[in-house]
């Protein structure tokens, strides 16, 4: 297994940031909230890397109910509810693949913002307009706002585009966080 401890360490702080985050934004405002959990996943090429960065830390299940792993296309559309034309006029390692899985997943476990990511890990599966270590990553709020971000982490081995995928989405992640704090 490849190991990188630099991106480790820094999933390792960036994870404990967001707990520290989301207890804070559950407790101030959970008696206005809309929502009963504070986020949670949907992760395709990550295969559940993400939700095992939170997973790790004790107390996450405050503000963490789970989340959702969909790799193949069958399980976007059966899970998180991902249009089958969307699949076939974009692809599932597209902006509009990733918007309705964060969406899909929003709804499934009742939160204040879901994050996406889908992606192409490799060493196959690319494409010339999406090679591989081209990832999606999305994250939707309760209010309806949507951000969406392109990462492309060329060159590296299959879990080198994992973990970079993994940082860029729990970034996403503590952006959605602190713009909700205000």
């Amino acid at each position: 297994m490849i190991r990188m401890p630099g991106v480790e360490r820094g999933i390792e702080r960036m994870a404990g940031k967001i707990l520290d985050l989301s207890l804070h934004l559950k407790y101030s405002k959970s008696r206005d909230a809309p929502w009963a959990n504070v986020f949670t996943f949907a992760e395709s090429c990550t295969g559940g890397l993400l939700a095992s960065s939170m997973t790790s830390l004790p107390g996450v299940s405050a503000v963490y109910p789970g989340s959702v792993v969909t790799y193949s296309n069958r399980a976007k559309i059966e899970r998180l509810s991902v249009a089958p034309e969307t699949i076939e006029r974009h692809g599932a390692v597209s902006a509009q693949c990733a918007a309705e899985m964060a969406r899909g997943a929003l709804g499934m476990f009742d939160a204040a913002m879901a994050v996406s990511v889908t992606g192409i890990a490799g060493p196959d599966g690319g494409s010339g307009g999406k090679p591989v270590g081209t990832v999606w990553f999305a994250i939707a709020h309760y209010d309806g706002r949507m951000r969406l971000k392109r990462g492309f982490y060329p060159r590296r081995p299959r879990r080198g585009v994992q973990w970079k995928a993994v940082l860029a989405a729990l970034g996403l992640l503590a952006d959605g966080l602190r713009y909700e704090i205000g």
